[in-house]
């Protein structure tokens, strides 16, 4: 009997897998516990039309995140914080306080966990900053820290 799967099932396959299983083991496991569903023409044709669904709804967050990417490119950001002798800073710029100042100049508002920074910013001066906007598409935003 074939089956599609409703979600991930150790040893059976993953959702939206169509698998062979024994006929007494898909009425007497899958079937009763809701793993998966027979796969009937009408419900295989409801899984194309998810996939399809899914596949559209991933194409434009990629294409979201790639214009947010190229909108991210020329931007700059300033960060003003106290600075001490030697061109050090008090304290340091944390990816908390680029977000909040993205938000504030620009008007655009990214997820503080987003940013990948290897460090905090601790002198002054200008830095690329790396932004993971999707599992395929990294921005790279300019954030200058000056002193108060």
């Amino acid at each position: 009997m074939k089956i599609i799967l409703l979600q991930d099932e150790k040893k059976l396959g993953k959702k939206g897998d169509v698998i062979e299983a024994s006929d007494g083991f898909a009425r007497n496991y899958i079937l009763p516990k809701k793993i998966g569903i027979e796969a009937t023409a009408k419900n295989m044709n409801d899984l194309k039309l998810q996939k399809a669904n899914e596949d559209k709804h991933a194409k434009e967050q990629l294409d979201a995140a790639k214009a947010l990417a190229a909108q991210l490119e020329d931007k700059q950001i300033t960060v003003r914080i106290k600075g001490g002798e030697g061109g050090r800073t008090f304290g340091s710029v944390s990816s908390k306080e680029i977000a909040a100042a993205c938000q504030e100049q620009h008007g655009i508002e990214i997820d503080k966990k987003k940013i990948q920074m290897t460090e905090s910013l601790k002198n002054f001066g200008s830095y690329e900053v790396p932004i993971k906007l999707h599992p395929q598409v990294t921005g790279k935003l300019m954030v200058k820290v000056v002193e108060v």
